[in-house]
């Protein structure tokens, strides 16, 4: 079990299976009417950390880590400012 577990995360799978959790959620936000912009708020920055963890899992160069993960926060932001303004 120990080496399914390493092969998991060595692999990188396991940061696409928390993408393929966030791909379903956005599709069931996406069936009860949220707007595109409100889902992508919601969960881009989620999907842009998995991102760079997978990229970190797999052995990737500094800049496939890091660009992912620091476009989440301006993303994060945004979705901040548009949920204090009343717009999501």
């Amino acid at each position: 079990m120990a080496d399914m577990m390493e092969a998991l995360f060595a692999s990188g799978h396991a940061a696409d299976i928390v993408l393929a959790v966030l791909a379903l959620e956005a599709l069931w936000l996406a069936s009860r009417g949220w707007r595109i912009g409100a889902i992508a708020g919601l969960l881009g920055p989620a999907a842009l950390m998995m991102l760079g963890l997978r990229a970190a899992l797999t052995g990737a160069e500094w800049y496939w880590v890091s660009f992912p993960i620091a476009l989440a926060f301006p993303l994060h932001a945004m979705d901040l400012r548009m949920r204090f303004a009343g717009k999501v």
